[in-house]
């Protein structure tokens, strides 16, 4: 069965048209870069990049137009993505996840003036953002937050902590739940915040995690947001909430929609066809390409739902696949793990050990599947939402967040 998109002629002609003009305007040193822990300098080049895809309405491709989006179809955009891809480069080409999300959040749930006033900056380019959910005591329970924001006649004053935030280099904008009813009303009594940078209060930190998963502590210290800044109402929150968490647990629409789960298995492969063991190379062994036929079996699956899932969020369509999605490529990425330690051995799993480059490459993977597992919700959180969509334990199933 062939899975694959097949494309129009004028899509076609749109793939030479941006292939040539990705070739005029990607500088060079972009190019495979880093997503998370970029060399400011590198940095700067990204967002030079992001600010002329923006220009292009390229940035975020199927936003709305009149508030800075390009209006594509998805298929349009899938090509950006995919050309994008073949330069090593995600959409947006820096770590923007908050954008990704938050804009969706703003876009559904905002009035028109916060549209007006947000998104044209997120979407072209001007501005990224991160996204302040997890707290040292509520994460996986994300409703269980106590970051407070009291409101003091037109501002709220926001104090809290939050923690996994972000990457390096800082961010323009941030967005936040934060507790704004009694402790005791679950669900219903979070208010959902924008926050500009350099607010007076807000700081944050370095914290120093597993292999590259490295992110930072955000502090809170009596921020001072107007009342503008309250997106959804007050004690709406969660609702303004589980549309981003909807796209964050496998519906997003940026480099996660493709979930190419290929490149790691060249890797492994190519381990395999240039280790000898014994007279005999690890490719040979049936044992050993039974594994990874599997595997490549998997991240195929994770490739055709990143596809449909595209396709879905951009319809604003509801299910319980984006979390069966995310699943699937935790789980693969876990089981990629597993074989890396096997075949690669202890030193494969070293970044800096005696393993040639290639098993150093191997092990930054390792190490990042182990993070990923727990972040945008644990694989235990992805069963518990697939399992109320479809209505098990309960007695009618939960239906999916607003999209639109």
């Amino acid at each position: 069965m062939d899975f694959e998109i097949r494309y129009t002629a004028d899509q076609a002609n749109f793939r030479k048209e941006v292939a040539a003009w990705l070739g005029d305007n990607c500088p060079p040193e972009v190019i495979n870069s880093e997503w998370i822990h970029t060399p400011p300098a590198i940095y700067e080049r990204q967002r030079e990049l992001g600010r002329k895809l923006g220009a292009k309405g390229w940035l975020y491709p199927v936003a709305p137009t009149e508030y800075g989006g390009g209006g594509l179809d998805t298929d349009s955009a899938r090509v950006i993505i995919e050309e994008l891809g073949k330069l090593g480069l995600n959409l947006p080409p820096y770590y923007d996840s908050g954008g990704v999300l938050g804009s969706m959040a703003i876009l559904v749930w905002g009035t028109e003036e916060q549209k007006q006033k947000f998104l044209p900056p997120i979407y072209k380019g001007e501005v990224r953002t991160w996204q302040l959910l997890t707290e040292p005591s509520a994460g996986s329970d994300l409703a269980g937050v106590s970051t407070s924001a009291v409101r003091d006649g037109d501002e709220y004053v926001i104090t809290g902590q939050k923690i996994y935030i972000g990457s390096d280099n800082g961010a323009e904008g941030f967005w936040t739940i934060a507790r704004t009813g009694d402790p005791k009303d679950r669900h219903k009594n979070l208010s959902w915040f924008w926050i500009g940078k350099g607010t007076p209060g807000l700081s944050w930190q370095p914290m120093r995690l597993l292999g590259d998963q490295d992110k930072n502590t955000v502090f809170l210290d009596d921020v001072r947001v107007p009342a503008i800044a309250l997106v959804g109402g007050e004690n709406n929150g969660w609702k303004v909430a589980s549309t981003h968490l909807e796209l964050e647990h496998g519906f997003r629409t940026d480099i996660g929609s493709t979930l190419n789960e290929h490149k790691t298995l060249d890797r492994l492969i190519k381990h395999c066809q240039e280790t000898v063991i014994d007279g005999e190379r690890l490719i040979d062994r049936p044992g050993i390409r039974d594994q990874l036929v599997r595997l490549h079996t998997h991240a195929e699956v994770a490739r055709v739902w990143g596809m449909r899932n595209f396709w879905m969020a951009s319809q604003r369509k509801q299910s319980y696949e984006g979390s069966q999605s995310s699943y699937a490529s935790k789980t693969h990425r876990m089981a990629m793990t597993r074989l890396i330690a096997e075949l690669a051995g202890p030193a494969g799993m070293m970044r800096n050990g005696p393993a040639p480059a290639a098993e150093g490459e191997l092990a930054l993977v390792a190490e990042g599947a182990i993070g990923s597992s727990h972040g945008g919700g644990t694989v235990d959180i992805q069963r518990v939402v697939m399992s109320r969509r479809l209505g098990i334990g309960r007695a009618e199933g939960q239906s999916g967040a607003k999209l639109a």
